[in-house]
């Protein structure tokens, strides 16, 4: 699990990366100012959660535990329904419906094992 996270976490952040140089150089020119504000919403919750899914994975492989397996799973699966859908509606202007608000619930539930992962740690 571990190095599933470490992967997914590199590959958020090189893709934020890679997305908002091309933002900047391709998008900005061709959107709309909405357009580019959903953008920018779903580059720095990538960007976020591509460092939350690595120091998950470093806690992971330090503490262990079953909070802290769900945060990841949470934190992966909501960076990939959010991010993509917000860029799907950004990018091509299709709407995947209930996509991005379920997410965003799963990051908050990521965030929230995270939190429960800590208040559980002895020692």
């Amino acid at each position: 699990m571990e190095r599933l996270l470490t992967g997914a976490g590199a590959l958020a952040g090189g893709g934020a990366v890679a997305l908002a140089a091309a933002r900047a150089h391709l998008f900005a020119p061709r959107l709309a100012p909405a357009e580019l504000a959903l953008l920018d919403s779903a580059l720095a919750i990538q960007a976020m959660h591509a460092l939350a899914l690595l120091a998950v994975a470093l806690l992971l492989a330090r503490w262990g535990g079953a909070a802290l397996r769900l945060a990841g799973l949470a934190f992966l699966v909501g960076t990939l329904l959010f991010c993509g859908a917000v860029l799907l509606r950004a990018l091509a202007g299709v709407s995947l419906g209930p996509v991005a608000p379920l997410g965003g619930s799963l990051l908050i539930i990521g965030w929230l094992a995270l939190l429960a992962a800590a208040a559980t740690r002895r020692g």
